[in-house]
């Protein structure tokens, strides 16, 4: 059993009758909505109720942030990316969904659904029908209105008497300024003054906490009676209701911020996941924000609590972030803000395409997978403002999605760029291959043939060497795959032109070089193929490369198993695991698991196979494909069963096959690579 629940990076106060309330109603009912007016603590509390709850649910936890989603376009992929779906089917992803989650026993979080709440409703009316058991816990400002769905609403802290809103705010005072005790009675009164003006609101107290830093409680307190009895003078303190407290304490942090923190404040609310002090700088730096001091203004945000820190990256909460958006309005800076965000995207995503090829290969990959969301929000932007601008992105990115869980995402994005842009460009001739690698991939070998042929067309025409390269990879590829190897040798020796040359010089090149090392080894010129991969497993060994090293160690493998070497198969099939790990492609990984099961297969050890190979098909499973790849696998595939079989009979095959089929891969792969068969 596993989980990604996130971490809490600050201490949890109080809450022990909700939380008690909460586990009663996860055991009761299949859809619980914990309800509230923003910063009043949803999150916190789903996280502490889902961990523990989580023994109770064999297949995990999966935890869905749909905060920085600005439409619903986004839902079912992160849903998606939550359970450990990447489906390479041409279904639609809701039915991939339905299907994956439809025998498992898991408990299912979607945090911040309030502004999704129409996309929601219809998505969990489908999963819940589907899945009879999973279980679903929604944080939201407002309910569904599912049928069986049962809200909780969750209050305030405590904030009278010795108090759990006293606790929190005195924790995050000392958290601000070190060594801070409020024990004289003078401070013991202010500090319960700011708690009972802020009613126990838990980012309001954080807010107020995060202050003291550069202010003493007496002060603070004063500051937010003037502020709360300006509202209604006439007739002294007000009631407020919650979010007008919120609001209101959002406004004071804001004005007791510095005129530089108050703009970047604004400005970074054009982000809508998390970012870093880079892509701060490049989007939010301009007249009196220079980029220095973007990156000194991040850390006394953070010091505010107006940024939460996750690692090197920053995140605004999504309250703070909607208070930033109305002052960038403010400023008549929407539009510019959301050009240069979607600017900085389109060149990032070019320095990515760049930095494929290189040692930086495996950081671009979790560089692209962080800025997932944003690249998303670019993509929309420029779709409406710049098309060509749209392919360029979109094509840049692909494979980076294709690879990683997001395929759906990458032909969408792609298709709607080609749609909004026909006129022929060296963009555009980009982005056909874009699509024909994304289809390929779901496995319509037809259309792919077909784009393969329009990109051929566009890249001649327009005399473009490296659109050339692309289109026949595209081509080759789909050849492979079809199980025509001699087309797919002939296509890349074309384009590759004769040797000598470095298949080093281009991406496209390099990737037409990798069709050519698997064609010979499907027509069956072994030795020129260990040859060669050897040779380009080398290069890419000694550039830090790990996308292409790790399809020439699949190569190696394969080839050392045919040639009757087992344990040097086993070798390259775990140094293949442990590449497509780093990238996150669990297409590769699956395919890896079937080579390794099979090595393993080969040198007598049944029940290490056995295992292995369930835990391939569990890989599988999440890939939405019975397993796939190139046409030699099959027989590759039949012989590691047999084998295995043979060695320890069909009942404890079955068994042991059953057993890792059913466990979740993160916990099969990691012990595989660990040694554990």
């Amino acid at each position: 059993m596993a989980s990604n629940i996130p971490e809490e990076s600050t201490s949890f106060v109080g809450r022990q009758a909700e939380l008690r309330r909460i586990d009663n109603e996860l055991t009761e009912h299949r859809l619980i909505t914990l309800t509230g007016p923003g910063g009043v603590g949803k999150t916190r509390i789903a996280m502490r109720a889902a961990r523990a709850a989580a023994a109770r649910f064999p297949d995990g936890v999966c935890w869905a942030d749909l905060w920085p989603l600005q439409g619903d376009g986004l839902l079912v992929a992160s849903v998606c990316d939550a359970v450990g779906l990447a489906d390479h089917t041409a279904r639609t992803p809701v039915a991939a969904l339905c299907e994956w989650l439809a025998d498992k026993r898991l408990l299912l979080v979607l945090d911040s659904c309030e502004h999704l709440v129409d996309a929601c409703r219809d998505l969990l009316g489908d999963l819940l029908t589907a899945a009879p058991s999973v279980t679903v816990l929604v944080t939201s400002r407002q309910p569904l209105d599912l049928v069986g769905e049962w809200t909780t609403e969750i209050g305030p802290l405590p904030f009278t008497g010795g108090n759990d809103a006293l606790t929190l705010f005195t924790q995050r005072a000392g958290a601000a300024a070190p060594g801070l005790r409020l024990t004289t009675p003078l401070d013991a009164e202010a500090a319960a003054v700011i708690c009972r003006r802020l009613e126990g609101i838990p980012l309001a107290l954080e807010l107020a906490g995060a202050q003291l830093a550069h202010s003493s409680v007496e002060r603070i307190a004063e500051r937010l009676t003037s502020r709360f009895d300006a509202l209604d003078p006439a007739d002294g303190p007000v009631r407020l209701p919650r979010h007008r407290t919120l609001r209101c304490a959002i406004g004071w942090s804001h004005e007791l911020c510095a005129p530089l923190e108050r703009l970047l404040w604004a400005r970074l609310s054009v982000f809508r996941g998390t970012f870093d002090e880079e892509s701060a700088s490049a989007v939010c730096a301009g007249g009196p924000l220079t980029g220095p001091e973007v990156r000194s203004t991040l850390a006394t945000l953070a010091a505010k609590s107006v940024l939460t820190r996750e690692g090197t990256r920053f995140r605004m909460l999504d309250t703070l972030r909607e208070y930033g958006r109305m002052w960038l309005a403010e400023l008549d800076e929407m539009t510019a803000l959301a050009d240069r965000h979607a600017a900085h995207f389109a060149d990032f995503g070019r320095r990515a395409e760049l930095g494929w090829l290189g040692p930086e290969q495996v950081s671009w990959y979790r560089r692209v997978a962080d800025a997932h969301v944003d690249l998303c929000t670019a993509l929309d932007h420029l779709l409406v403002t710049d098309p060509e601008r749209a392919q360029e992105l979109s094509a840049s990115i692909s494979l980076f999605w294709s690879c990683c869980g997001h395929l759906h995402e990458a032909r969408n994005y792609v298709a709607r760029a080609l749609a909004a842009q026909p006129a022929p460009s060296p963009a555009r001739t980009r982005a056909l291959w874009a699509l024909g690698v994304a289809v390929l991939l779901q496995g319509d070998l037809a259309l792919a043939d077909a784009l393969g042929g329009e990109c051929a067309r566009a890249a001649r025409t327009s005399d473009d060497a490296e659109a050339v390269l692309a289109a026949g990879y595209l081509i080759g590829l789909t050849h492979l795959i079809a199980g025509r190897p001699m087309s797919a040798h002939t296509v890349a020796e074309q384009v590759l032109g004769p040797p000598p040359y470095d298949p080093f010089d281009s991406p496209g090149r390099l990737r037409c070089h990798l069709v050519q090392i698997f064609a010979l080894t499907g027509l069956g010129e072994l030795a020129r193929a260990r040859a060669e991969a050897t040779a380009l497993r080398r290069g890419c060994v000694e550039r830090g490369e790990y996308w292409t090293r790790s399809y020439t160690d699949y190569q190696l493998s394969l080839i050392s198993l045919f040639q009757g070497r087992p344990e040097e198969s086993a070798d390259h099939a775990r140094a293949m695991l442990a590449a497509k790990q780093g990238i996150g492609d669990k297409f590769g990984i699956a395919l890896g698991l079937d080579l390794l099961a099979a090595a393993v297969a080969a040198q007598g050890d049944g029940a290490a196979a056995a295992r292995v190979y369930g835990s391939g098909q569990a890989i599988w499973r999440t890939v939405g494909h019975p397993q796939r790849g190139t046409p030699e696998l099959r027989a590759v595939r039949e012989e590691c069963e047999q084998r295995a079989r043979a060695a320890i009979g069909d009942e404890a095959y079955t068994e042991l096959f059953h057993r890792a089929s059913e466990e979740r891969p993160g916990t099969s792969l990691a012990r595989i690579l660990a040694g554990d068969l």
